[in-house]
């Protein structure tokens, strides 16, 4: 299982678990790094206190390599990257805009960066301006989505990358598509929704439930109209955003809180349920261990 991913990282397996806002915290980073692949506390837009109390509990529960993803959209990415150099945490993953301004800060710091990219196209721009790795990420990853797929950007992106491995995300959740993503040329794989549904992670038990019960019909992109698309499980919260879009809303009426979401509670029809469309493919609830396991064991069919 050791490529060139797995030796820039000091990881066992090319795992990676998506950094997903404020519910890829301490607990479920240090399961995904225990079992062997890499943990990501999901920053979104939460505070430089939050970040750096999600640091210090994961290295409490694991000596071994996670990372921190940095939505760039976040107002107070100057005090998170302070804490993430103070703390010494060894990779960041970037997404939501372009990380190139913060690239000499963490470089200088000694720290991998790992953009998360929509296209081929950016993908080598990441490349050619020192990133480690980059992950191409298609439309079937739950939350914000591209236009490409990711069985398409695969070989598109790792036929222009010459030095960095390549990470796909989007649509995978087991071994069966873990393997078509090395057969296309992916060195690792970075998944959001099959960590969702495991014991580890914090969301409510209402929410793995809808998760494990999703269909491929009630997986669907909500907020088209605002630009920034979100893939989600069909609930009262995403028939109320078509009900604005009918009516000709303009994207500034949907406020923040409408799209923020809630962790903890079991009311799972007024919130937006983020998921990929994976989410149709598993079918039941597993540690972080097992969920691991069962892609390595796929895997090394292959080997």
């Amino acid at each position: 299982m050791g490529n060139k991913l797995t030796q820039l990282l000091g990881i066992q397996y090319p795992i990676i678990q998506g950094g997903m806002a404020g519910i890829s915290e301490a607990n479920l980073v240090s399961a995904v790094s225990n079992a062997g692949g890499l943990g990501t506390i999901g920053s979104g837009l939460m505070s430089e206190v939050w970040l750096e109390e999600e640091i210090k509990k994961t290295k409490e529960l694991t000596e071994k390599p996670f990372a921190v993803n940095l939505f760039l959209q976040n107002p107070k990415i100057p005090e998170l990257i302070k804490i993430i150099i103070k703390h010494q945490v060894p990779i960041v993953f970037t997404g939501g805009g372009n990380p190139l301004a913060i690239f000499p800060y963490l470089q200088a710091a000694g720290i991998k960066i790992i953009p998360v990219v929509p296209s081929p196209r950016l993908a080598k721009k990441m490349e050619e301006n020192g990133a480690d790795a980059a992950v191409v990420e298609g439309l079937e990853s739950g939350g914000h989505i591209g236009e490409n797929t990711t069985f398409c950007l695969i070989p598109q992106a790792k036929k222009l990358l010459n030095k960095i491995p390549l990470v796909a995300a989007g649509g995978i959740y087991d071994g069966k598509t873990a393997t078509a993503a090395f057969l296309l040329g992916a060195e690792g794989i970075q998944m959001g929704t099959r960590f969702l549904a495991s014991k580890e992670c914090i969301v409510s038990e209402s929410y793995k439930k809808k998760i494990i019960e999703a269909t491929p019909n009630e997986i669907e992109v909500a907020l088209r109209f605002t630009g920034h698309p979100l893939r989600v499980i069909k609930n009262k919260w995403s028939e109320e955003m078509k009900r604005f879009e009918e009516r000709g809303a303009f994207p500034e009426e949907i406020k923040a809180e409408k799209i923020a979401g809630s962790l903890g509670g079991e009311d799972v029809e007024n919130i937006p349920l983020l998921a990929g469309l994976s989410a149709a493919g598993i079918s039941e609830i597993k540690s972080c261990q097992e969920i691991i396991e069962e892609i390595v064991n796929e895997l090394k069919k292959y080997e």
